[in-house]
């Protein structure tokens, strides 16, 4: 049954408004309690009651705007001279100095503040806060830290195809960028779209290049300048010497004329620490060694050709693949061949032949790095075949006195660590990085990590050699971040290390005069009897016997 009710008025009632009054109030129902109904009821005791003390909280989603955050840095330089003194030249400073110290105000004023100093430091000298009462105490040796490496960081050629990383210079002020050349070096590489750029990186936004450096040829070379950060020096494959000033953007701010330039790509070019922090050189495979002048870059200040019998004739010379100058030598630098043969030069030679002092014969085949040590320079370290050498400009026709073991890869690249003077870290075709201290291990590396797939090319190490920089064939730049182990120098360990570099190298010197002996000996032997004649057939036999032999035990031993 469907219940409902009807309500009906007037048609002239509709949209009527209502009218309110006040009334007294008025009670329309009164229930008294029952009490029989209180037997039903149960008391509660205790009585528990939830309260939120808590503020009611509501979530909200907001797309704001990003913030660009952009890195600016104050470049505080020396103050208080005159603008006719310039601070970086000591000749003058000292000039202004002395015209200075001359003055009676100067005279006066001294004597007033030497007063005052006085005072502080006698202040100063009561008590000494940095006194060690214990220092007859031996420090307590630290636990031995297992050796170990992490990557930090990848960066990766923006462009495609990708290039070699071939070349990776640190920014002097504080390493905070890296400059990476970036250059194909595949014999007879016909791709079209290669590009030629090469790219400066922020470590702090390394997802994009601080600065992209357009030469007119793939710089296969790159160095800052450490006397002026802003200029830049490059080697091209084509054999032309670019410099930039970073302030300026990534054009070139000049660049050497083709005719004088070199005539194969440019290994290697280095600044040179001059007055004018102007002059820099360069080398090549085309067998020359050329000095430049950035100011004027029309033609070179210098040449050097490399060739080892002096005759200075550039047919007989041998190609230039790796160049290393050190400061603390300012007259000489190293130059690795691609015929495996180290050529120490001096420029201070009266003539060119003359500039070629000694020549070590290093590896079989060329020398892809030689690189002084940074704490011994008459020590020098080279890389190229299956290992790694170090030697000494003491023993001029000697041998190495130290080295790696044979590896079954090519070796690419190698540098000495800037803190350890035992240490150094070279590169393999496997793509393996291996880390070697030769105070505690000469037949294997403390460490060995796998960082690529692709073989590694260039190799650089920050000023505090915690981080190291790798790049590969494929245009990746991996940053690895090793151990404190490996970055801090141990009590007298500057003092073992020489101690070790003076033994291996009277032993080799030892070794050396036996040889010679035994030589002369052998001489005298064969003058003493009579000329036999060896039968080349017989001779062929047993050297093709030793050969498979020694084959056959190296994979035995593999």
């Amino acid at each position: 049954m469907e219940i409902k009710y009807e309500y009906s008025r007037k048609r002239s009632e509709f949209g009527r408004p209502c009218s309110f009054s006040d009334l007294l109030a008025e009670v329309t129902v009164d229930i008294p309690p029952d009490p029989t109904l209180a037997e039903d009821f149960i008391p509660q005791d205790p009585v528990d009651f939830g309260v939120q003390e808590g503020p009611v909280l509501a979530m909200h989603e907001v797309y704001t705007e990003r913030a660009q955050v952009s890195i600016r840095g104050v470049n505080h330089v020396e103050g208080g001279w005159p603008k006719h003194v310039d601070p970086k030249n000591p000749e003058l400073t000292t000039r202004y100095r002395e015209e200075v110290e001359r003055e009676e105000v100067y005279t006066k004023t001294v004597q007033r503040l030497g007063f005052v100093m006085e005072h502080y430091i006698r202040q100063n000298n009561t008590i000494d806060i940095y006194e060690e009462y214990f220092e007859e105490e031996e420090e307590e040796e630290e636990e031995e830290e297992h050796p170990s490496a992490k990557t930090i960081n990848v960066i990766r050629d923006p462009n495609n195809p990708r290039r070699m990383a071939t070349h990776l210079s640190w920014h002097p002020d504080g390493n905070r960028a890296v400059a990476v050349a970036y250059c194909s070096l595949d014999f007879q590489d016909s791709r079209k779209d290669l590009n030629s750029d090469s790219y400066v990186w922020d470590l702090e936004k390394p997802y994009a290049p601080e600065l992209t450096l357009k030469p007119s040829s793939p710089v296969v070379t790159l160095e800052y300048n450490s006397k002026d950060w802003h200029h830049m020096l490059g080697g091209c494959y084509n054999g032309q010497i670019v410099y930039w000033d970073t302030r300026k953007g990534g054009l070139p701010v000049e660049m050497t004329p083709v005719e004088f330039s070199h005539r194969d790509p440019v290994y290697g070019a280095c600044w040179l620490p001059s007055r004018t922090g102007t002059e820099c050189f360069s080398g090549s495979t085309d067998g020359q060694v050329l000095w430049w002048d950035i100011r004027k870059m029309s033609q070179p200040s210098e040449r050097l050709v490399l060739d080892i019998s002096r005759q200075d004739q550039l047919k007989d010379a041998l190609g230039a693949i790796s160049l290393d100058f050190a400061p603390i030598l300012p007259t000489k630098f190293l130059v690795g061949t691609e015929q495996g043969i180290i050529i120490s030069c001096n420029r201070d030679a009266k003539t060119p032949p003359e500039k070629i002092a000694n020549i070590f014969r290093s590896h079989i085949g060329a020398v892809y790095r030689v690189t002084r040590n940074p704490f011994f320079p008459k020590v020098f370290l080279s890389v190229g075949d299956w290992t790694a050498r170090i030697w000494t400009e003491e023993l001029m026709d000697s041998s190495s006195i130290m080295e790696t073991k044979y590896h079954s890869s090519y070796l690419m690249n190698v540098c000495w660590s800037p803190v350890k003077p035992a240490v150094f870290f070279t590169a393999r075709s496997d793509g393996v990085l291996d880390i070697w201290d030769f105070l505690f291990h000469q037949k294997a590396p403390s460490l060995s990590l796998k960082v690529s797939n692709d073989p590694l090319l260039s190799l650089c190490s920050q000023d505090n050699g915690r981080i190291i920089g790798c790049g590969t064939r494929m245009g990746n730049v991996s940053l690895l971040e090793i151990s404190p182990g490996l970055c801090t120098i141990r009590k007298n360990e500057k003092t073992l290390t020489s101690t070790m570099f003076e033994r291996e190298a009277r032993r080799e010197k030892v070794l050396q005069d036996k040889y010679k002996e035994r030589l002369l000996q052998e001489q005298e032997r064969l003058r003493a009897q009579p000329e036999q004649q060896e039968d080349p057939v017989q001779t062929f036999k047993q050297a093709q016997e030793d050969f498979l032999s020694s084959i056959k035990a190296e994979r035995r031993r593999r």
